[in-house]
């Protein structure tokens, strides 16, 4: 696969394996070399993803500042587009307590994005249903998210085709 020259290598630790700040924690998988040579080259492949994904691509800051809310509101909205979800439900899906899911909640109701209703037979539990608005703005940070960046749009179609194959393999769809 071809790196454009817009993608440089980050830097490593000794050993070849990057780590924050240039360090690696004593005892730490980084700080030996007992994984060996694939061990180090999947290490620094994981590396390339996440720096390009959190650091270089982030696209995070774009939603928000396209849907005027924090990231974690979006996410809720692009969790229940797909169809009603309990209260619980999101909340395991957002990965957050179900406290700050009702702050979340709360405020995207606030807004007219969902609407939140008691389950039919217990009262206890509470469903959450995305409105139009509230499906076009999960519509809207879906495009943002899913628009590649312009090295990836720019590399040969060959490496584009491994590079789909390879993503599939790990994510278990099977590009």
């Amino acid at each position: 696969m071809t790196i454009p020259p817009s993608l440089p290598a980050a830097p490593a630790a000794p050993g070849g394996l990057a780590a924050p700040g240039g360090l690696a924690a004593p005892g730490s998988r980084l700080a030996s070399p007992a994984g060996g040579a694939a061990a180090e080259l999947a290490a620094q492949a994981w590396q390339g993803m996440r720096a390009l994904v959190l650091d270089r691509y982030d696209r995070r800051k774009k939603v928000c500042d396209a849907l005027g809310m924090s990231f974690i509101r979006a996410k809720a909205l692009r969790r229940v587009v797909d169809g009603p979800m309990t209260m619980r439900e999101l909340a395991a899906a957002l990965g957050t307590d179900p406290p700050y899911t009702t702050v979340v909640v709360d405020d995207l109701e606030r807004r007219g994005l969902v609407t939140r209703t008691v389950r039919a037979g217990d009262r206890r539990s509470k469903i959450v249903t995305i409105t139009p608005d509230g499906a076009g703005q999960a519509q809207l940070a879906e495009r943002i998210l899913n628009d590649p960046p312009r090295p990836v749009r720019e590399l040969p179609p060959a490496d584009l085709e491994v590079l789909a194959r390879i993503l599939g393999a790990l994510l278990g769809t099977g590009v």
